[in-house]
């Protein structure tokens, strides 16, 4: 491991849609040695679903995304969006989360992070929705699904106007997050 730069953070890498079903497998020690590979320090992954914590520099981190979706796709062929969040702004938006009293399943409650703040989207009403509930954050959408993530009533089309990095994970997985970035 080698010693993070003096302007060093942690950020979080979630890579979107990798290992799900057969498509855009790769193993977390290939998703390691990829960040690793490129010069970014104390990298971690968490789970299998792309999360990757990491030092370095802001400079240097806001090119991570292209640099890892390029190194993934060149040595790997699994074609990837990476969004980058300083360590920072997934607290933020984890303690943000205004659906935690609401949820009894963690893995039902769900974030999608975007790159930047939420493009101004109309979300259906409350009424349709329900007994889904989904809140608007300044960058990231908050959905309680107690029928399951995959039974929402938001349909692809809505899901694709947040952006082509906009990215979901589980209450728990973020909760996993934000305890190793604290861990440090």
């Amino acid at each position: 491991m080698s010693k993070p730069a003096v302007d060093s953070q942690r950020w979080v890498a979630m890579l979107r849609g990798i290992n799900v079903g057969t498509a855009n497998r790769i193993s977390m020690a290939n998703l390691r040695n990829v960040f690793t590979e490129l010069g970014f320090d104390n990298v971690e992954t968490l789970l299998q679903s792309g999360n990757v914590i990491f030092d370095a520099s802001t400079d240097r981190a806001k090119t991570a995304g292209a640099e890892v979706s390029g190194a993934l796709s060149s040595r790997f062929d699994v074609k990837s969006a990476v969004l980058v969040l300083s360590g920072a702004q997934v607290r933020a938006i984890a303690d943000a989360n205004p659906l935690t009293e609401v949820a009894d399943d963690d893995s039902r409650l769900a974030i999608t992070f975007v790159d930047g703040d939420l493009p101004s989207i109309e979300v259906p009403d409350d009424d349709f929705l329900e007994p889904e509930v989904v809140r608007i954050g300044k960058s990231a959408l908050y959905q309680w699904s107690p029928d399951g993530l995959s039974k929402s009533k938001l349909k692809p089309a809505f899901w694709k106007t947040l952006g082509p990095s906009a990215t979901a994970r589980n209450w728990r997985t973020v909760q996993k997050i934000v305890a190793l970035l604290e861990a440090d």
